[in-house]
């Protein structure tokens, strides 16, 4: 298997819900077009023309970026591939004059995202 990391393919919601269904249980968002021009960028992981992961890094318009979405399908996890995604996230916003990259996710990610060198910070939530 010869997968390929593609900086800002911009795969239409049509190529993407299959990736999206299978890992967040819906459709990519329709605005998805709109959410990544606003963007600091994002990285697809493709097998062929087949999308199989993905990861948005978005941005304030400053020095914080954010990583957003990130998902593999499950025909394709504990490949490493979510590693390499981060990864790549990273160095795209390193790349883009990023000073900070911040992620949420839930508890059962923490190892996950420390492995990746995230560290745990304080913050606040609230849902609107």
């Amino acid at each position: 298997m010869i997968l390929e990391y593609k900086t800002n393919p911009h795969p239409s919601s049509s190529d993407l819900n299959p990736l999206w269904s299978a890992a967040w249980g819906a459709p990519a968002p329709a605005s998805l077009a709109e959410i990544l021009s606003r963007s600091l960028g994002h990285i697809g992981v493709y097998d062929g023309d087949r999308i199989i992961g993905f990861v948005n890094v978005a941005w304030d318009g400053g020095t914080h970026a954010f990583i957003l979405d990130t998902c593999v399908h499950p025909d394709y996890r504990r490949l490493g591939i979510a590693t390499r995604l981060v990864e790549e996230a990273i160095a795209l916003a390193r790349q883009k004059g990023a000073g900070w990259l911040h992620v949420d996710f839930e508890p059962h990610l923490e190892a996950f995202y420390r492995k990746c060198g995230f560290r745990p910070t304080a913050a606040g939530l609230i849902a609107l």
